[in-house]
Order: C-alpha cells, then structure tokens, then sequence
C-alpha cells in the first residue's frame, strides 16, 4: 500500500531547506477548526498556524473574496494607487488612533519597518546622527521579532542568534516587566524602546498594564519612541483589536491613552492565511518614511487587501471578539482548574482571550525516555489525541485557535488536554 506521508517526507529531506525540524504529519485540506493528513485522519487545530488562520481553514468568506478579487486585479504594483489598500489602512486607523499604515508581507517585515523608522527618527531632531547616538531600541529578553539579521539583532533569545554573527549593531536587552531595567538602560544612543505587549514565542507571557503605561511615560520623558510588536498576539485575539488594548483594559485604564504607541507592527491574523503584514506610525510620525525611504514589491495588493478587509467583516459581523473573551476565559477557568488539581504536572497557565500557554513540570520522569524538549513531547502527545498545539520555551505548548473557535470544539481540546495530564500524572 503507497505510504503518501513517507513520500512527502522523503521530497522534503531530499529537496527542501532542512531550516525546520518539522513533526511527523502531512496535512492536506482543511474545514474551520479541523485539518485532515494525507491518511485522512482528522485533528483539532488549537495552532491555527500559530496564530495565523483568524477564521479556521477554507472559510467560505476568504475563498470567495480570493476568487471575486482575483478576477479583477491581483498586483498592480505600489507606483500607483489602489482603493483596498487605502480602505483597508482607514479600517486598521479607525481601530487603534489616527496615523498611518505601511503594508507588507509578514511581520519579520512589519518589524524591519519599525527599526527604520526608529533610525530615520533618531536622524532627526537636536542629535542628528548616528555618531551622535540616536540609533540604539532597547527590546526585552525573552521576545522574538522576526527572523531577519535585525530581527534575530532585536530578539532577547541567544538560541535564535547563534550561527549569525555578528550581530547587527543598535540592539540592548533587558528583562521583560521591569521598568526600572529599562530606565537604567536608556542612554544617549537611545531613540526607542519595542516589545511585545504579549511575548508569544518564549510561553506566553503578559506585559502589566503598569508596565505599558510606565514605558510610555518613559519615553515621554526622554523623547523616545515606543514600539509594539503586536505580530502574534494583535487582531482581536485577546477581544481587543491590539494586546495592549485589552491589557489597558483589564487594568481599568482607558485603551489608548495614556499609552498610545508611536509604531505598532502587525501580521499573522491581518490576512487569515493570506501573507500581509502592516505597521502603523502615529499621526505625528506621519512624515519620518517619506518617499524612497522605505518600499515594498508586494506589500498591500488588492488581493490581499480584499482577503484581509473580507476578515474585518467577518470578525465584526459575527462579534468574534467577543467570541475570543468568552472561549478564552472558558478554556483558561477549565486549564487552571486542571492545573490547580494536578500541580506536580501543570506549573502554571497564562494568557488572554484565544493566546494561551500551559507551562508543564520539564523534570516529569516520562519527559526524560527521550532527548526532545518536553514541549515537543507534549505536541506530539496531543497529536496522538487528534488535536494541534504549538509548543514554545522547555515545556510550554501554546493555544491559538481560530477566532470562531466553537464552545464545542474548545470542550474537546480541553477533553483531549485533560486526558494527557492524566496519562503525566500516572
């Protein structure tokens, strides 16, 4: 009998880039939150390709914009105007405060353009030079921002920057929720500070409201900038259009000031699984990327505009934020619940809305029967289980499901996760 999987196994090591180390699986089509593998068995997809299928898989919505838009114009280039990407940057204006928006294609790049515009910024103004010293952004450990040579510069994580060196140079680290690390860090080559209001590639951790607001003050304070990597945990994943919103909100401070960023850089969700990515720059910003200052070959086509515009509808029409708020507080009670029964097994479970981590015990006895890191254990147990999860850290797996989640379908992911706790617990 013809093994499909194997095949497609043996096409990747002989012929694709072996820069993932990929799981034993061969997915071949998809229906909202269920994907089905070339032997036709079924899985829960509580990944959403991490944090990028907004709508589940094939929704009908997405595939009819893609058909209607690509019977029109798919790519005209960025020399001339087209009236979807200027609809869709007024949608994202009117959801986060007024300024403007620069379309691209992922958010390594959405995150490339914030660092040029923290230089172009750092040029102007009384230290106009880099010999002056207005260049360097200060990033927190633990955070990811992209896999290019500034983006591995700016990321906190030594793993992700071995091999690379040496690194491109304006890059300081401190640790994540402490603003006294950060102010002692700023110096004269100071033009910004960026993290992730939510880190997502390191387990999940969330920034404190104080924390926001205290940057923000800090920048005020010293002219800088304050930046927002908002790839994986932007677009109404946590109920709010951006983490920091909703952040704000649970610390009862109003949701865009006193903490409006000046930069905000977004992917992932933006285009359900159509590549787009954006940043926004505040209104006072508007000018610091005049033209030929930065640009793009594919960013913001009316194809992708169409797709990401369909998704605002839908997320609007069919109040998935609210969605996100009421599932996420359901799956996150149901995982603490579990992990406040089995605490030798789960440490701890963190997160907002549809961005949530489950950390494990990495010392667990049945970790140890195998060399992976427990986290990739833990996955891998689950697809047993017939359900998808992204693992993140030593042994954090990471949920980030579709925003149409259903109670139903969050029911038999916390059933499955259950089960294995069970099975840990022995």
């Amino acid at each position: 009998m013809r093994d499909r999987r194997a095949e497609i196994r043996a096409a990747f090591e002989k012929l694709v880039v072996p820069s993932y180390a990929r799981f034993d699986l061969a997915l071949e089509r998809g229906d909202g939150s269920y994907v089905w593998d070339v032997d036709g068995r079924r899985y829960l997809d509580l990944g959403g390709g991490i944090a990028v299928c907004s709508l589940g898989h094939a929704h009908p919505e997405i595939r009819a914009a893609l058909a209607e838009q690509s019977t029109r114009l798919i790519h005209v280039s960025n020399l001339y105007y087209n009236e979807l990407q200027a609809r869709l940057a007024k949608r994202i204006v009117d959801l986060i405060a007024p300024g403007r928006v620069f379309f691209c294609n992922s958010g390594a790049e959405a995150n490339e353009g914030l660092f040029k515009f923290a230089r172009k910024f750092g040029h102007q103004g009384d230290r106009p030079s880099l010999e002056s010293g207005r260049f360097e952004i200060i990033t927190a450990f633990d955070s990811f921002h992209g896999r290019t040579l500034a983006g591995i510069a700016a990321t906190g994580q030594e793993k992700v920057k071995k091999g690379f060196e040496p690194a491109v140079t304006g890059f300081k680290h401190v640790p994540f929720n402490d603003l006294a690390a950060m102010h002692a860090a700023i110096t004269r080559s100071t033009v910004a500070i960026l993290i992730e209001p939510i880190q997502g590639e390191s387990g999940i951790t969330v920034g404190t409201p104080d924390y926001l607001v205290g940057l923000r003050k800090l920048c005020d304070e010293h002219n800088l900038l304050l930046l927002f990597d908002e790839v994986q945990a932007g677009h109404f994943r946590t109920g709010k259009f951006q983490s920091w919103q909703r952040i704000l909100e649970v610390g009862a401070i109003d949701s865009n000031r006193p903490c409006l960023p000046d930069g905000v850089a977004m992917a992932k969700s933006l285009g359900g699984g159509f590549p787009i990515g954006a940043f926004w720059l505040r209104e006072k910003h508007a000018d610091v990327l005049s033209p030929g200052t930065h640009a793009t070959t594919f960013g913001g086509t009316p194809l992708a505009c169409a797709v990401a515009l369909k998704i605002l509808d839908v997320i609007e029409r069919e109040n998935l934020a609210e969605n996100a708020r009421r599932l996420g507080d359901f799956l996150l009670n149901e995982l603490r619940s579990l992990a406040k029964k089995y605490p030798k097994i789960v440490r701890e479970v963190r997160g907002v809305g549809l961005m949530i981590g489950i950390e494990f015990e990495p010392k667990l006895l049945a970790f140890t029967r195998e060399e992976k890191l427990p986290s990739i254990q833990i996955v891998n147990r689950l697809h047993e289980k017939n359900v998808l999860t992204v693992p993140a850290a030593t042994s954090v797996i990471r949920l980030l499901p579709a925003l149409n989640l259903r109670p139903e379908e969050a029911e038999e992911g916390v059933r499955a996760i259950e089960k294995l706790v069970e099975e840990l617990n022995g």
